[in-house]
């Protein structure tokens, strides 16, 4: 095996992406959730194992139960999804590495942890590329995205799709961040991965790599600062409790992807296949809409619980993104600077 790399919506979304997902030119299937034409025919009993590191009541969470509620339905009761939640499976490298190994079926990780095998996965750890979603979902549903989700085959992984994580924004128990230099000395919890490291170094920050299971009592000891995430999983962890400051940096948005274990895939029938691949689409669809609504009604909730919250200004933002522009650059050149180009040009035409 190579090494680990890292309800229901109705309307123009879900048809848009359930076009996308299944291929739209002729009917074909998306080429990175196709594989060789399965041996068995019609739909088997069967019990999904699907792991995700949040709580159930995250808007990851949520989805996780939908997708689970489809596929019963589409599948007449014979496909049972799982659901594990909270990390019971372990976290999100050892979920995709259970995948890749064919012990588990399913898990929904960020995307940033794929990038130890997989660099240009990279490109969505960029900070300050997105100002709102639906530029994120126009590069994430389009050619760009697609072509990541062709590389995951090779890894044992097979991609449906992307859900949303969302903007990613900072807390912290020492003071409010608004402006480039309150970065300075601040000791952030980050995900392990280069990218956001070297940009917060950069910002004058110390970030700390940890697991998301440690970040709580990390931040409740004060062995860390602070923290960063998107509001709804900053409320679902009640981070409130041990951060009184929050703000809104929206410094990286971070997508969900969608995996299946390649080993699990090639044993399903083409009609078990499509069920899943349905699926994840339509409650892919339900989850980015839950998960809008819900960092909004997070961040009342936050102020409510006390939390003192503060905006960061757009030209502030632009003094960060000056600040960090040699870290990009640098990654640029490593992970392909057409790669990185055509995620811009796809950024600007959703603006237009």
């Amino acid at each position: 095996m190579k090494k680990w790399l890292h309800n229901t919506v109705i309307g123009c979304t879900a048809a848009a992406l359930l076009l996308f997902l299944a291929g739209c030119g002729g009917g074909k299937e998306s080429p990175a959730a196709s594989s060789p034409p399965a041996a068995a025919t019609g739909i088997q009993e069967r019990t999904i194992k699907a792991g995700i590191g949040l709580n159930e009541d995250h808007p990851e969470g949520q989805g996780l139960k939908k997708f689970a509620e489809l596929v019963s339905q589409k599948s007449g009761g014979k496909l049972k999804v799982q659901p594990y939640y909270a990390a019971q499976l372990g976290d999100d490298k050892k979920m995709t590495e259970a995948l890749q190994a064919g012990l588990q079926e399913i898990t929904i990780p960020s995307t940033s942890p794929l990038v130890g095998n997989i660099k240009e996965y990279a490109i969505f750890d960029f900070p300050f590329v997105f100002n709102e979603e639906k530029e994120a979902h126009a590069v994430l549903d389009g050619p760009l995205g697609q072509k990541l989700l062709e590389k995951l085959p090779e890894h044992n992984l097979i991609g449906l799709g992307y859900w949303e994580n969302g903007f990613r924004n900072l807390t912290n128990s020492k003071h409010p961040v608004a402006k480039a230099e309150d970065f300075k000395g601040l000791k952030i919890r980050t995900m392990q991965n280069q990218v956001h490291l070297e940009a917060f170094q950069a910002l004058g920050a110390n970030p700390s790599p940890m697991a998301f299971s440690e970040v709580f009592s990390a931040l409740e000891s004060h062995t860390v600062d602070g923290q960063e995430n998107p509001l709804a999983t900053i409320k679902s962890n009640k981070y409130n409790e041990v951060q009184p400051y929050l703000s809104l940096t929206k410094h990286v948005y971070t997508p969900f992807v969608f995996l299946v274990g390649k080993k699990f895939w090639d044993q399903l029938s083409v009609e078990e296949q499509q069920i899943l691949r349905d699926s994840a689409v339509e409650a892919g669809a339900y989850q980015r809409e839950l998960n809008r609504t819900e960092n909004q009604k997070a961040l009342d909730d936050l102020k409510a619980a006390g939390m003192q919250v503060n905006e960061v200004s757009a030209e502030e933002k632009e003094r960060m993104q000056e600040i960090i522009k040699p870290v990009i650059d640098k990654f640029a050149k490593e992970i392909g600077e057409d790669l990185v180009q055509e995620m811009y040009d796809e950024v600007a035409k959703a603006r237009q």
